[in-house]
């Protein structure tokens, strides 16, 4: 997505260095609530930017600034006000209805490039909007480089292992996820017995184990299978780097699978006691598999 130079009269004015401030873009999941804490726990100025329509349970308590996705002019001036140099992206968003009446001059600038990158895939969207906010001069920075526990450190966190049938199974997954992602698509899938039963779209992994749970158990192999998780080969991980959680595995449990399993290195855990107290609850295996 080379050559995103605002046009003429669409930049915005530099941002003042030195305070190091981070906005966090925050959506769905616990990831953005880690991510300001520990932000204040350090002692590091941030403020948690809520786009209209997204509910925040946690935010009480933290700094933020609310957002519109056809205002980006007003964003960009808060940001700049509150000394923000940096920006995170973190959890879901859903793509928004997008309101052409209510558009702000760098909206109207923006509009023809974000539109030609939305019909092209999640993945080339991230990346506009990565440039997007870099043209406004904040530094794009990564959840897991915020938080370097998150990540999936290799083997089998957890009591249950794995067996052959379920390597087999994770295989055959990560190979589909390889192929979906190739093509811009998602980054989960569920195989039992070598036969898929459910992808990962735009609705996410839990819609995704909902429709694997309320599958006809005649068209289900004997054997439970896997939930494998990974990222898309070529996606951009500063602005989307997979996770699980409890919530996951409660999910996987649900759909009778026998485990869930994540790329190692690729794949964040979030809250990782939690989660491997529900695998081990469940009596399910959480294995983060070597690429």
């Amino acid at each position: 997505m080379a050559g995103l130079a605002p046009p003429a009269g669409c930049g915005g004015p530099a941002l003042v260095a030195g305070r190091d401030g981070l906005a966090i873009v925050a959506g769905r999941g616990e990831l953005p609530r880690l991510l300001a804490e520990a932000c204040a726990t350090r002692g590091r100025p941030y403020r948690v930017v809520v786009f209209e329509g997204v509910e925040l349970a946690w935010l009480d308590g933290h700094p933020s600034i609310a957002a519109r996705f056809e205002k980006p002019g007003r964003l960009f001036a808060a940001l700049r006000e509150a000394g923000m140099e940096a920006v995170v992206f973190a959890g879901g968003l859903a793509r928004p209805a997008i309101r052409p009446l209510a558009f702000d001059l760098k909206m109207l600038c923006l509009a023809p490039r974000l539109l030609k990158g939305i019909r092209a895939g999640d993945d080339t969207t991230l990346r506009l909007v990565a440039q997007i906010f870099e043209a406004e001069g904040l530094r794009v920075e990564a959840a897991q480089d915020i938080l370097p526990e998150l990540p999936a450190t290799p083997g089998v966190h957890g009591d249950v292992l794995p067996s052959d049938a379920d390597r087999a199974d994770a295989a055959r997954a990560a190979a589909i996820v390889a192929a979906m992602g190739a093509a811009d698509v998602g980054q989960a899938a569920v195989v039992a017995g070598g036969i898929c039963l459910g992808l990962e779209s735009i609705q996410g992994t839990d819609a995704m184990l909902g429709f694997v749970a309320a599958t006809d158990p005649g068209l289900r192999p004997r054997a439970r299978g896997v939930l494998y998780k990974g990222p898309k080969p070529a996606q951009d991980r500063r602005m989307d780097f997979p996770a699980i959680g409890p919530g996951t595995l409660a999910a996987a449990a649900k759909a009778g699978l026998a485990g869930v399993v994540v790329e190692a290195g690729g794949v964040m855990i979030l809250d990782h006691a939690a989660t491997v107290a529900a695998a081990n609850a469940a009596g399910l295996f959480l294995w983060a598999r070597e690429r």
